[in-house]
């Protein structure tokens, strides 16, 4: 077999920093989500709910689905996936919160 015949796994991060201007309005969202959970029993949808509303990453966390960023990925199927989401401190000057795009960090999406 080519290399292109079998099968590879690939791990993909993606790091993401937003910025919360309409905490109300995230909470509800994330609410509606909780509400309309289908299988999430009554006892989790409780404390799913006031976990939401005590902390805007918690919240944002019952909104994020990873298989979303990859849907319409043609030739992939989702092995596993985790998230987490978390409040910090954000300094765009940092070190820290340097992408990378002048250390080789491109690299990984090259198209060519």
């Amino acid at each position: 077999m080519s290399t292109s015949e079998t099968t590879r796994y690939v791990r993909l991060r993606v790091d993401v920093v937003l910025e919360i201007d309409g905490p109300a309005e995230l909470t509800e969202a994330a609410e509606a989500r909780i509400d309309g959970d289908e299988f999430m029993p009554e006892e989790e949808r409780v404390q799913a709910r006031e976990a939401a509303r005590e902390d805007s990453a918690e919240a944002l966390a019952y909104l994020v689905e990873p298989f979303d960023l990859i849907r319409d990925v043609p030739g992939i199927e989702m092995v596993q996936a985790s998230w987490s989401s978390e409040e910090i401190e954000y300094d765009p000057d940092a070190l820290e919160w340097d992408l990378g795009e002048e250390d080789g960090a491109e690299e990984g999406h090259d198209q060519s």
